[in-house]
């Protein structure tokens, strides 16, 4: 049953994306991997360091994750259980600056200091919502959409108006912009700039390094020796040429340096004077 109008090698991309993203969002989740990147450790142990989690919602959030492949539990002995990060958990814990350093740049800047991990679960909840990354991909390769002209390729198989729902929703978080009724979408600053953040995503879903998530072919800067109006497919180039590509914005600026810790605290890097003046996406 086809799900999307997108090509297949893009549906297969964001099907991905949005399979590594709800892995990470629920909350808590990533404070309890980043609790874990350490030497395995004892339940007693990590439930230490996340006072403000109740017992009772932490063996399954720990449970969830170890079905999810991210952490691992060895059992030397019916009294001594540990728990440490698998490599794809581990794997994981790089794009979470990449995250990071977009919320601080893009994100509205709230009265009091947040943490970064506060920043990353603040931008998890807002690529979360429905269709988001199906949406979002659209608007990046046209200038310009329809909301109908959209419907048509995020949800074919429904009715078009239903594309309302999520397309307000990111107007709303700061992330899609349109001038009114009836006008056409675009995707705002904000919006424009989650390039890294969805290609870093994709890499470590696709089990590949991140090192060039920079030049993804969905979500990178178009490669140089891509033909005009055609879009850089992962296996092949589409056979009728697309939509052009918008010129990505610059690369966002290296992430804020995480050390044990700081990563609760308040402690906020200065920010960067890109952010957006009128108050960026809203949190």
């Amino acid at each position: 049953m086809v799900t999307t109008g997108l090509p297949p090698d893009t549906e297969a991309d964001i099907a991905r994306v949005t399979e590594a993203l709800h892995m990470a969002t629920p909350r808590w989740n990533v404070r309890i991997l980043l609790a874990l990147n350490e030497p395995p450790q004892r339940y007693s142990q990590i439930a230490t360091k996340l006072p403000h989690l109740q017992s009772g919602q932490l063996h399954p959030k720990i449970r969830s994750l170890c079905d999810a492949g991210l952490v691992e539990r060895t059992e030397y002995s019916p009294r001594h259980v540990a728990y440490g990060l698998t490599t794809r958990g581990r794997q994981l814990l790089p794009v979470l600056p990449v995250i990071a350093t977009w919320a601080e740049t893009y994100l509205e800047k709230p009265q009091v200091p947040l943490s970064v991990i506060e920043q990353v679960e603040d931008s998890l909840t807002l690529l979360t919502r429905r269709q988001a990354p199906a949406i979002l991909w659209v608007l990046k390769t046209r200038d310009e959409v329809s909301a109908r002209a959209l419907a048509h390729v995020v949800i074919p198989d429904g009715y078009w108006t239903n594309i309302y729902p999520p397309l307000r929703q990111l107007v709303a978080d700061g992330l899609v912009v349109s001038e009114g009724s009836r006008q056409p979408y675009r995707l705002s600053p904000s919006g424009a700039a989650l390039g890294p953040v969805f290609g870093a995503l994709s890499m470590w879903a696709a089990g590949r390094p991140m090192d060039h998530a920079a030049r993804h072919h969905l979500w990178g800067r178009p490669a140089p020796s891509a033909a005009p109006g055609c879009l850089p497919w992962a296996s092949h180039q589409a056979r009728t040429p697309a939509p052009a590509v918008s010129t990505a914005p610059p690369a966002p600026r290296p992430g804020p340096v995480w050390r044990g810790g700081e990563l609760f605290s308040h402690a906020v890097p200065v920010r960067p004077k890109t952010a957006l003046p009128t108050g960026g996406a809203r949190r």
